[in-house]
């Protein structure tokens, strides 16, 4: 029977687009996963969307739709970029989903039943972006200690659970179970910041706003979405609230305590803290481990949108295919610090790596198979201490490469591959195949060094499958081998699984060669395009200031401002003039030409049979050597918007 192994993501708060950050995430835990699967284990992948909460019902209400319609939007693009980045999860779950929200609302009357929830005022700081509670101290000049926003000041009735009670029992258990949070630099930060500092009690529940799971007993009140979300890691497995553990589904019991849950370091506290502790109220077992990663900075800001920075993995994959964009996230991650990504550097990893490192490797070896051999594949007969050498590294490749997997250093691990084919690129030139094939006497040599080149790659393409998915299944199959799995490489011995005789497939280019210049400046231009809209954005949801030093006039004043409305029946632009207009206008009782500012803003044929507001009895002026009779009313400044009438407006009538 093979051995479980349940793996989880936290699953992505359904807001917005997730971005490269978030998305790094799915890609790791999606290669741990297929890792394990390579390995023979009984994989459970889990991850899935977080859809509750006050941010969601704000950003609903400024859009005027539904909180659910706009969870459904959202939930379906995450899902559409993590398909899109070949992850291969067993289990996508929605905490909308009718089974989740109704286990919800048991476990909070479970907990309430128990004693360890009881009803209080909460009054304190607020972070709605991150849906998370702060203290006086935590949240010191008013900002969020983890994303640094505002935080509000909130006084509310609520839920709160004892966290204390648990408090003793979580630090027993972090200290028999040393494993439990890793990097073990979290799990210092964790202790000595909240546990030895003493918990306070949680508040679980929320009233100044509706989008949450009702308490049923209360419904006033909503569950706080981090029980609602944390929950998810069990209700997904289809945990009953009602039942033992013993009574649980036997698919319940064959998976938990999960294996693993791969996290971001910024809501390690939610993990280790608060989901231990509510598992202990429900008398489960603890998940066995805690990974927490750390965050793709873009250089080394965090990404923003507001900066203009912000890259879109389905974005990048556009230009350097989904398999790049993995191997990319994967390569470059640190395992206890930052990553930091820039174009630079994604490129640089591309060319480098995929393209002449693997990419030639792989291109060279098919090529000569095919051109001294007709793709048919040699028997090796004619051995060298060279081969011993390219043999050693394979199989110090493969240690290297499960050891860090297995630690999830995952980007130490390709490195040990990588250096693999380094070695084996180094083989062809200490070889020289080229001159081996002017010998005929050097054949069986010939025949012997390309069946050791094309074997290298083969477990290449085996350790790289849960990385590079696609691209190692293309590989493999242009080998011809049926010898695909984890069994067939790791020792000495297992070097030669490629039947002799069989006939290896035409090579292609799987990864072309970036134009790092050019593809910069077309980079820097869709960034400077991002940063204008941010702008544009931010500008147009900021609210107005409130305008100085204007001077105060009597209704006498304006009355001697005559508006009437007017029809445009022609425009046109005036010649050396960027921002000039000729307009002729009709009021009804008479015609006039005016001549306006809004070139930029309007086409000359967009404007024909519109009504306009005419300042009528402005003084006559010259721009541009062109009469001007009148002004035209508009609003704005860098963005200018004529003010449009109804198309029913009589001509010529007084505007008050």
């Amino acid at each position: 029977m093979k051995e479980k192994y349940y793996i989880t993501t936290a699953i992505a708060y359904a807001s917005r687009k997730p971005h490269f950050g978030n998305t790094y995430e799915v890609i790791m835990t999606d290669a741990v996963a297929r890792y394990k699967r390579a390995l023979g284990y009984d994989v459970f992948f889990c991850t899935g969307t977080d859809e509750h909460g006050q941010k969601i019902e704000d950003l609903a209400n400024a859009a005027g739709i539904t909180p659910k319609q706009y969870v459904d939007g959202v939930a379906g693009e995450i899902r559409g970029i993590w398909d899109k980045m070949n992850s291969s999860y067993d289990y996508f779950i929605r905490t909308t989903d009718d089974y989740h929200e109704a286990n919800v609302q048991k476990i909070f009357k479970k907990f309430y039943d128990k004693g360890d929830i009881y009803k209080g005022k909460y009054e304190g700081w607020y972070c709605t972006p991150c849906e998370s509670f702060f203290t006086e101290t935590q949240a010191a000049e008013g900002k969020c200690p983890d994303c640094g926003r505002p935080v509000q000041k909130a006084s509310e009735e609520a839920y709160f659970f004892k966290m204390s009670k648990y408090a003793d029992l979580l630090m027993k258990h972090i200290e028999e179970h040393p494993e439990f949070i890793e990097p073990e630099s979290r799990k210092k930060e964790m202790v000595n910041n909240f546990l030895k500092a003493g918990l306070q009690d949680l508040c679980v529940s929320r009233t100044s706003f509706k989008w949450g799971i009702p308490v049923d007993f209360d419904d006033r009140h909503v569950v706080y979405v981090w029980l609602d979300a944390l929950t998810n890691y069990i209700t997904a497995l289809g945990y009953d609230a009602d039942k033992t553990f013993e009574e649980q589904s036997e698919h319940f019991k064959k998976y938990w305590p999960a294996d693993v849950h791969i996290i971001g370091k910024d809501i390690l506290r939610f993990h280790t803290i608060y989901w231990p502790i509510f598992l202990m109220a429900l008398d489960l077992p603890l998940p066995k481990k805690v990974f927490g990663h750390p965050w793709f900075n873009f250089g080394v800001e965090k990404m923003s949108k507001s900066r203009g920075n912000v890259i879109y993995a389905d974005k990048l994959a556009e230009r350097f295919g989904v398999d790049g964009v993995r191997y990319y996230a994967l390569s470059e991650m640190p395992y206890n610090a930052d990553g930091s990504i820039t174009y630079e550097s994604v490129i640089k990893r591309y060319n480098t790596d995929l393209v002449n490192n693997m990419g030639n490797l792989v291109k060279r070896t098919l090529d000569m198979q095919k051109k001294y051999f007709d793709k048919v594949v040699q028997t090796p007969v004619a051995h060298d201490a060279l081969d011993d050498e390219l043999v050693a590294a394979c199989v110090e490749a493969y240690k290297g490469f499960t050891e860090n997997m297995d630690a999830y250093h995952i980007a130490d691990a390709l490195e040990c591959v990588f250096a693999m084919f380094n070695r084996a690129n180094k083989y062809i030139d200490e070889t020289t195949p080229w001159t081996l094939a002017k010998d005929e006497s050097q054949r069986a040599r010939l025949g012997t060094v390309l069946y050791n080149l094309l074997e290298t790659i083969r477990w290449g393409a085996v350790m790289l499958a849960p990385i590079i998915p696609d691209t190692s299944a293309e590989i493999l199959a242009t080998l011809g081998t049926d010898a695909c799995d984890y069994e067939s490489i790791g020792s000495a011995d297992k070097f030669g699984a490629i039947k002799p005789e069989s006939v290896v497939g035409d090579s292609r280019v799987m990864f072309a060669r970036i134009d790092e210049a050019k593809l910069l400046a077309e980079l820097e231009a869709e960034m400077e395009a991002q940063r204008a809209a941010a702008e544009a954005a931010e500008k147009a949801n900021a609210a107005p200031e409130k305008p100085e030093g204007c001077a105060l006039i009597g209704i006498e004043d304006f009355m001697g401002v005559e508006l009437r409305s007017a029809q445009i029946i022609s425009a046109e632009r005036v010649p050396k003039a960027k921002k000039l207009l000729c307009l002729q206008v009709d009021l009804g009782y008479e015609k006039r030409q005016v001549v306006s500012g809004i070139a930029k803003f309007y086409a000359p044929e967009d404007l024909v049979g519109k009504k306009i507001i005419l300042v009528a009895n402005l003084k006559p002026a010259k721009l541009c050597g062109i009469d001007s009779e009148g002004m035209i009313l508009a609003s704005g400044e860098e963005q200018v918007r004529v003010v449009f009438l109804a198309e029913d407006t009589p001509l010529g009538e007084r505007i008050r």
